[in-house]
């Protein structure tokens, strides 16, 4: 009995820590690669509560900012990612799940016009803040200042379209990250009449690779096993993972009151609503079935530009209602 009420609670412990995650750290180990093709089963809801999103036919315009020290190879990687929306580039990885069909499940959520979420993502604009200008400890407020400094220096143009991504490296730390939140989204006022889209995804290879950057890190607390293999690194990797959630939850819930469920100041988004679903048949602390690139041994679900490999969470389907993987 005594066993049997220490495992219970292990297991409250484990999944309350994981849903409070923007991305799932729970552990399992991957079995023999094959292409994910199927839908994963969920409970999840997501309602929508009649404001606007980011829809097209306009592409959702990305503007980074590099806070901190990031390797050249790093910065290439999560460029290679954006790149990867453009459907020229899709059209020549013929036949292979890639990021644009991973971003095609967007689609599905519409505005009170009907219109769909848009169908590109262009990366328009980047800065570089290796120098460290608000110090390396930064607060989430702060994430609005460095924004509203480079719209004012006019690096940046006002966007209406736009989400303004700020990236830390792994020596910059920032308030909550790597305690409750893998990253982050929300709005600011850059003008009397215009809030755009702010947000923000830290590397966690060295602060909390178990918390943010999972299936590629074992995680504190979940079943035994060795992490996967990451075909980048594991903290430009966990970096991508979150990236992708956060674009998803800007694109179909910008201004708090589009595609939630629950409270909306801390709501199951498009992908959240589907944490720790890489691939088909998921289950908690197994993130499903996935592809293994036989060289690096790596583990995968869609194909990027310049051979570069990434692994994208499920996102929830409005249309079929459950929480879809790549096909």
């Amino acid at each position: 009995m005594r066993m049997a009420k220490l495992c219970r609670t292990r297991l409250f412990s484990f999944m309350t820590i994981l849903a409070l995650a923007i991305t799932p750290w729970s552990h399992g180990l991957n079995p023999q690669p094959k292409q994910p093709s199927s839908l994963v089963p969920s409970t999840t809801q997501l309602l929508y509560h009649k404001g606007p999103l980011l829809t097209g036919p306009r592409s959702i315009n990305i503007y980074l900012i590099w806070y901190g020290a990031f390797s050249p190879s790093h910065k290439t990687t999560i460029s290679d990612f954006f790149a990867s929306f453009n459907p020229l580039t899709d059209s020549t990885i013929r036949g292979k799940p890639t990021v644009l069909t991973w971003w095609k499940t967007t689609q599905a959520y519409k505005d009170m016009t009907r219109k769909p979420i848009s169908g590109t993502v262009k990366l328009a604009g980047q800065v570089y803040d290796a120098v460290f200008s608000l110090g390396k400890s930064l607060k989430r407020t702060q994430m609005a200042t460095l924004v509203k400094n480079n719209i004012a220096k006019r690096a940046f143009p006002i966007d209406p379209n736009g989400v303004y991504f700020v990236l830390t490296a792994s020596d910059v730390t920032v308030e909550r990250f790597c305690m409750d939140s893998c990253g982050f989204h929300d709005t600011i006022s850059v003008s009397p009449r215009q809030r755009v889209a702010l947000a923000h995804v830290g590397d966690p290879g060295t602060q909390c690779p178990s918390l943010c950057a999972w299936p590629y890190a074992v995680p504190v607390y979940g079943p035994p096993g060795p992490a996967l293999i990451a075909p980048n690194s594991v903290g430009i990797d966990g970096m991508v993972m979150n990236i992708a959630t956060i674009l998803a939850g800007t694109a179909t819930n910008p201004f708090k009151n589009g595609y939630f469920q629950g409270d909306a100041l801390a709501p199951l988004e498009a992908v959240t609503a589907c944490a720790g679903i890489f691939g088909a048949d998921a289950y908690p602390g197994y993130p499903g079935k996935l592809m293994i690139d036989q060289k690096s041994k790596a583990s995968y679900n869609v194909y990027s530009v310049n051979n570069r490999l990434f692994l994208l969470p499920a996102m929830w389907d409005p249309l079929s209602r459950i929480c879809k993987v790549v096909a």
